[in-house]
């Protein structure tokens, strides 16, 4: 590791990462990182039906399609639970639960202490269909009437809120919105953004003497943020004293009567799980002995919104029906014991895979040789195989990874492929980006190969039907095989959707790194299901090569060592404070990177923690548009070339290129694919991309990477952040260092904070003890 002043540096204050410790209720709208990307909006998640009309955008078709997967998961648990209302037997004993409900919305008992106590049908086996790329974005389907959006602006208008909310408050509260915020001023939380003291003083301008903080209207809605705000922090549901404490800090008077008001109108679900016995065993009396027997287990009381809680549930049904069920049969034994004979951990995973529908993976980079070997010799035996990534950078580059290692055979052997000086970047790119190659540098090539041979889609385009092999007659992916990289990325929400969408018989092979910051979205799906030991488990025994592979290993165990870095690929640049950051983050990108290392600016990416202060993203942004593309931002901001980071849908975001405006709106080049952001949209969806928080580059790597570290942002860092943000360079690495010791405890000392989730309690009685 070298230290040259002609490197770079960081420094974020605003928008720390959902790992920098901020409150899980409190502070979760302004963690910037575990929200969803700044300007995306609360509704889309991932996931559209392959029928989607073709003018619908790919964030429309994830909305309509999150719609009508969620109808199907409710009409399926209510088949499952008969005459039980929908939640009530998500955990323990559904009688016993139900009970205790009832008791709550009855007002027998206080919120706080009422919880203590047939054949598959056969599947094509065609050849994948081509892949259907995603259509340029339109007009979002559904929006709310004009004559319901002016009657909402009128309400907003009598209450002293912006007009400019009316919109949002109409797609919010649907039909007859004007008259529902009348009666429940409160309802303004349902819009994100809006805090409740902006509630609050909207609610006193339209109720006048009767507005109250004891207002049960009031309390609802307050718990309905709450929650909301603890999913942007990455939890699924909230214990119960935890609510109540955030309760009390919100001024909600008496919070138990808040809690049972909301759980009466079915606006929250409560659970109570059993906590897990002690390790080790406690010498007692016979006498006490005979007591325990007698006293009820401990449980911890849950309160979480329906949305995350049917998620949650499908996707522990999904995953245990994989975990459980008998793979499909494609190849002799004999094959698959050949094949599984590869060296090291290839070998291990093929052979995991080959009697096992569920099987996790989990290695760095260099490890991506061993999906691309199973996908190359399942593919081999007649399999319809898929790989899906969480970024359309990460698509190009493992699509990139599986021609090479088809065309060399290295990675079906099990010997690392080396491309390039450090195994990820083939020779000849580093010298600029061709029209065959995408922002990345890394080779242009089709989701979708020719022939039988794997193919890669990124997951939200698998979902919403714009990628992928389509669906069969029943609805499922036409797939028999599906590799999802980037798994710590998925979200509960997510997940389900992709287990659901899985035909009787498919294996699942959920690979990543675990020590990357987890998903924007609620949930630790893969954490969970690393902790939970349910299914085979492979550890690739694949380093990562070179010094920014030596250094990103060290951090991963705690350690921030010194590398040896004989051609620079590895500079600390240290700064005094957030203006020479900036300065010297612009020097790097534009100068020092390309003239030393011969990285262009076109393939280098700034990372820092947050957007806000004054050397977060948008004052970075700034100063590298003045020297990389000035201009007068005639577009809203906007000039063609300028690097933009676009969010399609929340928790996404894709780096591209400004190509130009006309009225129907902003075109872009994202990934090699156009996309044109209505104008009305741009301001919501669209930033500069120059620099980027560590949450929006996972997922993708570049050839070069400044990492900025402003004195300010030392409360923001933790070890998964350093992790993510050093990890995401290739050939070169420059840290603009500002943050003194902090840098090195924060990789010692802070590891990702605690999310609060139930998929654990939900596979314990679904899948084998020990998997």
């Amino acid at each position: 590791m070298s230290t040259d002043p002609e490197t770079t540096e960081t420094s974020p204050a605003e928008g720390a990462e959902a790992e920098s410790g901020t409150d899980a209720v409190e502070g979760a709208e302004d963690t910037g990182e575990t929200a969803a990307p700044e300007g995306t909006e609360a509704a889309g998640e991932a996931t559209a039906e392959p029928a989607a009309a073709p003018e619908l955008s790919e964030a429309a078709a994830e909305l309509l399609a999150q719609r009508l997967e969620r109808e199907r998961i409710e009409r399926r648990k209510a088949e499952k639970a008969g005459p039980i209302a929908a939640g009530t037997k998500l955990s323990g004993t559904a009688a016993d639960l139900l009970a205790a409900v009832r008791a709550v919305e009855s007002g027998e008992k206080p919120v706080a202490t009422a919880f203590t106590g047939p054949e598959p049908a056969p599947r094509r086996s065609a050849a994948p269909e081509a892949v259907r790329r995603p259509q340029p974005v339109t007009a979002e389907p559904g929006a709310p009437a004009g004559e319901t959006v002016a009657s909402v602006r009128q309400v907003l208008v009598e209450g002293g809120a912006p007009e400019s909310l009316a919109a949002q408050v109409a797609a919010a509260l649907g039909e007859g919105a004007d008259d529902q915020l009348r009666e429940d001023p409160w309802q303004l939380l349902r819009v994100p953004g809006v805090r409740p003291e902006q509630a609050d003083g909207f609610a006193r301008a339209l109720l006048g003497a009767e507005c109250a903080p004891d207002d049960e209207r009031r309390g609802r809605s307050v718990i309905g943020w709450l929650l909301e705000q603890a999913a942007l922090a990455g939890h699924t549901a909230l214990e119960a004293p935890a609510l109540t404490a955030a309760l009390v800090k919100q001024g909600v008077p008496d919070p138990d009567a808040a809690t049972q008001s909301a759980i009466a109108e079915g606006e929250v679900l409560v659970f109570q799980d059993a906590l897990d016995e002690p390790a080790v065993p406690v010498q007692r009396t016979d006498d006490e002995g005979e007591a325990e027997e007698g006293a009820e287990r401990p449980v911890r009381v849950l309160i979480g919104l329906e949305r995350y809680a049917l998620a949650e549930e499908s996707l522990a049904d999904g995953l245990a029906r994989l975990i459980n069920s008998v793979p499909k049969e494609d190849g002799s034994a004999a094959d698959w014991e050949r094949a599984g004979g590869a060296k090291g951990s290839t070998g291990e995973l093929i052979r995991a895979v080959a009697g096992h529908g569920l099987v996790l993976h989990t290695g760095g980079e260099a490890s991506l040789e061993e999906p691309a070997a199973l996908l190359h010799t399942a593919a081999g035996f007649g399999l319809r195989v898929w790989a899906a990534t969480y970024s359309p950078v990460g698509r190009d580059r493992f699509a990139a990874l599986l021609t090479r290692s088809g065309g060399a055979g290295g990675a079906a052997s099990g010997e690392p492929h080396r491309p390039g000086s450090d195994g990820s970047v083939p020779e000849g790119l580093a010298g600029g980006t061709s029209a065959a190659e995408s922002e990345t540098g890394a080779p242009r090539v089709p989701a979708v190969g020719a022939g039988d041979g794997p193919h890669v889609a990124t997951v939200a385009g698998l979902l919403a039907g714009a990628e992928g092999p389509g669906r069969d007659a029943d609805g499922a992916l036409d797939l028999d095989l599906l590799v999802v990289l980037d798994a710590p990325q998925l979200d509960v929400e997510t997940a389900a959707l992709l287990t659901e969408s899985l035909p009787d018989g498919a294996r699942l092979v959920l690979a990543g790194d675990p020590a990357v910051l987890w998903s924007a979205g609620p949930g630790r799906v893969f954490a969970d299901l690393l902790a939970a030991r349910a299914c085979p488990h492979v550890v690739s025994r694949r380093p990562d090569l070179g010094p920014v592979g030596e250094l990103v290993s060290g951090i991963g165990i705690g350690e921030l060592n010194q590398v040896e870095a004989p051609g620079k690929e590895v500079v600390i640049v240290p700064v005094r404070d957030a203006g020479e950051a900036v300065h010297r983050t612009v020097q790097l990108v534009a100068d020092s990177v390309p003239r030393v290392i011969g990285v262009p600016a076109e393939q280098t990416v700034v990372i820092t923690p947050g957007h806000g202060g004054a050397a977060g993203t948008r004052a970075l942004n700034v100063a590298l548009k003045e020297r990389l593309n000035p201009g007068p931002g005639r577009f809203g901001g906007f000039d063609p070339g300028d690097r933009v980071a676009h969010s399609p849908a929340p928790g996404r975001t894709v780096v591209g290129q400004v190509v130009k405006a006309d009225a129907e709106g902003l075109h872009l080049s994202c990934a090699g694919e156009p996309v044109v952001v209505p104008k009305e949209r741009v301001e919501q969806s669209v930033r500069h991309g120059w620099a980027l928080t560590a949450h929006q580059a996972v997922g993708a790597r570049w050839p070069a990477v400044v990492v900025v570290l402003p004195g300010d942002a030392a409360q923001a860092l933790s070890r998964p952040w350093v992790y993510t943000a050093f990890s995401r360079a290739d050939r070169h690495l420059s840290v603009v260092h500002g943050v003194d010791q902090a840098l090195p405890r924060a990789v010692a000392e802070i590891p990702a904070k605690p999310r609060t989730t139930r998929l654990p309690v939900l596979l314990r009685p679904q899948v084998p003890a020990g998997g």
